[in-house]
């Protein structure tokens, strides 16, 4: 199921994107020569994504929103989504830093991670961040630090449903061995968990995230609907309503073959629905963690063409788009497939038939030193040529924002960009490009004070 503005709206989005091409090409910022390669975040699909987020769920319940900072980190991008009122859910001390520096206040912060520290666990604590328990082990060390300071909190445990994987495992988090979580079906545990809850009257939280891309929305539901249970469990074992909130994480899968939001916000509050319904109905306080769904479709990279070739009789484009910004598409090209849209210098979009030229199968490669980064395999397009522009679609989370710092190359600008009723584009820079002596810098270690030179 799918809103019915979807198709108006994919239509629009793809309209801005053009738009954009065009006049970063215009502006220099896809320059051949200095700036070949750059990302672009589409302001009013951001604003569009966090509205509908918000319109999805019921009016009556209380829902707090946070946005997964590991799906896009840059702090301008933080401070926009805290703009459309989101909270951020972050999983390191980085992430944490990051999102404080883009203005949240500990009270809007949710922290999860599978091997917090003491010294995180107890700042953390201290300044009032919601804290989601990963273990048995971490509950002890939470134990310690409450009864020695005491913290205003809110605390839950992170649950596995064990409800099983999507389609990527990777990404599935309610296996049975699961990494994350108390493991809700391991012999002894359901107990072990309601007793947890029955002697610390500071616990009151549970947490679920069965995963997201390649999990269907009935799954996820299903594992709602398991930490559902188990709250109605723990009331009524305590005779009162112990179980304050749930926080139903993510899991919300991204459409990356067009331009449409498939599924949408919308659909997933109605699996939930139907797989949960004991969510609903304002006996919980709820909090979600979306990432992707509300970034990917907003954000694209650009890169020029650099060079042309044919090896073996397969036309290669090498550009300046690989491993470094698409980790996820070059290393698992089958669970991570792109879009490539071909532009001519100009940034003019070329016909996706070729024209009266057609198309030929090709490479996309990157810039890496290896022979396996390409994003893009045996691809039908139209004949690229030197100077030409790529684009890659559905990259605003995960890839530019996420550098994988391979032969050293300098991680890319990323620019924001309005679109105006006129068909004007403005750019904002979010974050420039590193130069070689950035790369230098981060990388000199000790021989910055002469010492190993």
């Amino acid at each position: 199921m799918t809103l019915p503005g979807a198709a108006p709206r994919a239509a629009d989005r793809a309209r801005r994107r053009d738009l954009a091409v065009r006049a970063a090409v215009r502006a220099g910022l896809l320059d051949p020569d200095d700036t070949p390669l750059a990302a672009f975040l589409d302001l009013r699909g951001v604003a569009e994504s966090a509205a509908a987020l918000h319109a999805a769920w019921p009016a009556g319940e209380s829902v707090e929103h946070t946005f997964a900072a590991k799906a896009n980190s840059l702090v301008p991008v933080l401070r926009l989504l805290r703009g459309h009122g989101l909270g951020c859910e972050v999983a390191s001390p980085g992430e944490l830093a990051q999102a404080l520096a883009a203005g949240f206040e500990p009270r809007q912060l949710v922290l999860d991670s599978p091997a917090k520290t003491r010294p995180e666990l107890r700042a953390a604590l201290a300044a009032g961040v919601t804290v989601n328990i990963d273990n048995f082990q971490e509950l002890e060390r939470v134990d310690a630090l409450v009864a020695a300071g005491g913290t205003a909190s809110r605390i839950g445990l992170r649950i596995n449903p064990q409800v099983g994987l999507g389609a990527i495992a990777a990404m599935s988090t309610a296996g049975n061995e699961s990494k994350f979580g108390f493991a809700l079906g391991d012999p002894g545990n359901r107990e072990r968990i309601v007793g947890a809850f029955l002697a610390r009257p500071w616990l009151r939280w549970l947490h679920v995230h069965v995963g997201s891309q390649g999990c269907p929305l009935e799954l996820s539901a299903a594992g709602v609907a398991a930490v559902v249970a188990l709250a109605e469990e723990i009331d009524r074992r305590a005779g009162a309503a112990r179980v304050e909130g749930i926080d139903v994480g993510g899991g919300l899968p991204v459409n990356f073959a067009d331009d449409r939001d498939d599924p949408t916000f919308a659909d997933q509050v109605a699996a939930l629905r139907a797989g949960a319904p004991g969510l609903f109905g304002g006996r919980y306080r709820l909090v979600t963690e979306l990432g992707r769904s509300l970034l990917a479709k907003n954000g694209f990279l650009a890169s020029r063409v650099e060079y042309t070739k044919r090896s073996g009789g397969r036309a290669i484009a090498l550009t300046h788009a690989g491993v470094q910004v698409a980790a996820r598409t070059v290393f698992l090209p089958d669970a991570w497939p792109l879009r490539v849209l071909p532009y001519d210098a100009d940034g003019r979009p070329r016909p996706a038939d070729g024209g009266p030229d057609g198309t030929v199968p090709q490479d996309v490669a990157g810039p890496c030193c290896f022979a396996g980064d390409l994003v893009a395999r045996a691809r039908e397009l139209p004949l690229l040529a030197p100077g030409d522009l790529v684009v890659l679609p559905d990259t605003g989370a995960y890839y530019f924002s996420t550098p994988f710092h391979y032969n050293s190359l300098p991680q890319p600008a990323v620019h924001a960009y309005q679109v105006d009723a006129d068909g004007g584009v403005r750019f904002t820079l979010l974050h420039r490009q590193e130069t070689v002596e950035d790369v230098v810098a981060r990388t000199l270690g000790e021989a910055a004070d002469g010492a190993a030179r």
